[in-house]
């Protein structure tokens, strides 16, 4: 081979390499690869694009996790990125936060379709949902050892991580508004990672991520607080007896809420046996009859129903059926291994072996509300698992100087719920909603987050009456 010919050879070779880096590391075709053009089951189309694939965050470890972006519906340049977190720990937010409650995709009865959620929260912001930890839903890792090793301190750094290598393949929403919110075991996972981006924000100044605020919901916050609030809710509604709402506040109120002592374990399952078989999610609505009675495991896991076209309480049922479709798998870019494992809504090895758990995250909150973030705390009144009540205990012991009284707040001339503004934190209770508020109020979950990203307070009934009024006065002008 001449030598002229063996440079030009290597001249291609070379340029070819560069290609394929570059068609790799470049944002727009990385994010035309995560592009998904329709969905299985979708017989509608959508004014919005969205995106689903995975980012790694560890490379030595192979930990990567799945997320599903849906732009807002009307101008997403305009409109803010909202990250959705479920909790557990081991849900997945693609179960839950997308197929159920605030994502514009909801799986239909057959779970071989899906249809359109007109209160879905792109209808006002772009909308990010992430699978967290590794091991949940379609994330993953190469290493075994990991899925048995997830806490809270990983998941904040790993969630961390895979926002500042997402926005790298997303490079339009750096610096863009941005929140948090989540519900459930979430309440640990949305001010901790609000935390660790604070933190590295005040490390890196040209950080791409421009934290606005979070909002969280029904969600664990304090042990002790909330311990003490699920017995009292759960008495204070006739579920329970004297006797073990007595004997429960005894063995478990200095207990873990994830890793409680065998005896307060005890109590709270004897305490599950009187509430007989209903929902603890949504105490008003039936439960899933394909679950059979209440087990301990309804209690552990985020198995509840929804309301959309109709109320249908095995609405989890439905997903776990289309997500392991392998044309929904395909569509939505999931990496597909050799072994057979399948997709669970919770991953239970996960929840059993979650390393640590701090038991509260009030300084936490304390430390973001001195950050001078938004910050919403949210309760559907009709959730037994970490009720009104508990909410209530927690945002106490956090000794708040009021703002603003309590006062009922309104949507359509009707009582949404009650609000209390607090200095640095607003709380709202949602009427009538269980656990997963958007899932039983989801024009309600849509009216909290539109006033959560304007800033506004809940609606009086004044402003109400005032609206009307002005309303009234425009019609007779003409």
């Amino acid at each position: 081979m001449s030598i002229r010919k063996g440079r030009f050879l290597l001249f291609v070779f070379i340029s070819l390499r560069c290609s394929v880096i570059f068609s790799f590391t470049d944002p727009i075709t990385q994010q035309k690869l995560d592009q998904v053009p329709n969905l299985p089951g979708q017989s509608f189309n959508v004014d919005f694009a969205h995106y689903a694939g995975y980012v790694t965050v560890n490379q030595e470890a192979g930990r990567a996790l799945f997320y599903w972006l849906t732009e807002a519906v009307e101008d997403p340049a305009s409109k803010p990125l909202v990250l959705w977190l479920n909790g557990g720990p081991g849900c997945s937010s693609i179960a839950f936060g997308m197929a159920e409650e605030v994502g514009p995709f909801h799986v239909n009865k057959d779970g071989k379709s899906v249809y359109l959620n007109p209160y879905s929260w792109n209808t006002v912001a772009n909308l990010l949902f992430l699978d967290s930890p590794a091991g949940v839903g379609y994330s993953y890792s190469n290493t075994t050892s990991d899925i048995l090793n997830n806490g809270d301190k990983r998941t904040a750094a790993d969630s961390l991580q895979f926002l500042l290598n997402w926005l790298e393949r997303f490079p339009q929403f750096k610096g863009r508004g941005f929140y948090i919110a989540g519900e459930s075991y979430a309440g640990h996972y949305v001010p901790q990672l609000s935390q660790a981006i604070v933190r590295y924000n005040k490390a890196n100044t040209k950080s791409p991520i421009n934290l606005k605020g979070y909002m969280v919901g029904n969600a664990l916050t304090d042990d002790y607080s909330d311990h003490m609030g699920v017995f009292q809710f759960m008495w204070s509604a006739g579920m329970i007896s004297d006797q073990t709402y007595k004997k429960s506040n005894e063995l478990c109120d200095k207990e873990s809420f994830i890793h409680p002592s065998r005896e307060c374990d005890e109590m709270i399952d004897i305490g599950y046996r009187e509430m007989g078989n209903i929902d603890p999610y949504s105490i008003f609505t039936p439960p899933c009859s394909a679950n059979g009675l209440t087990s301990r495991l309804s209690r552990r896991w985020h198995r509840v129903g929804h309301i959309g076209q109709s109320y249908d309480p095995c609405t989890e049922q439905h997903s776990i059926v289309y997500f392991n479709l392998p044309e929904v798998q395909n569509a939505l870019h999931v990496f597909q291994t050799n072994t057979s494992r399948k997709w669970e809504t919770c991953n239970i090895a996960i929840n059993t072996h979650w390393q640590d758990s701090p038991i509260s995250v009030l300084d936490v909150h304390q430390e973001l509300i001195s950050a001078g973030l938004r910050v919403w705390i949210f309760s559907g009144d009709t959730d037994a698992v970490i009720p009104v009540t508990s909410t209530r205990y927690s945002i106490d012991a956090l000794k708040l100087p009021t703002v603003s009284p309590w006062r009922a707040w309104y949507d359509d001339g009707q009582v949404g719920g009650w609000t209390q503004g607090y200095e640095g934190l607003t709380f709202v209770t949602v009427r009538g909603a269980g656990h997963e508020v958007p899932l039983h109020k989801p024009k309600l979950a849509l009216v909290l987050l539109n006033n959560f990203l304007a800033g506004n307070p809940m609606a009086s009934f004044e402003q109400v009456v005032e609206f009307k009024a002005s309303a009234l006065e425009q019609v007779s002008s003409f």
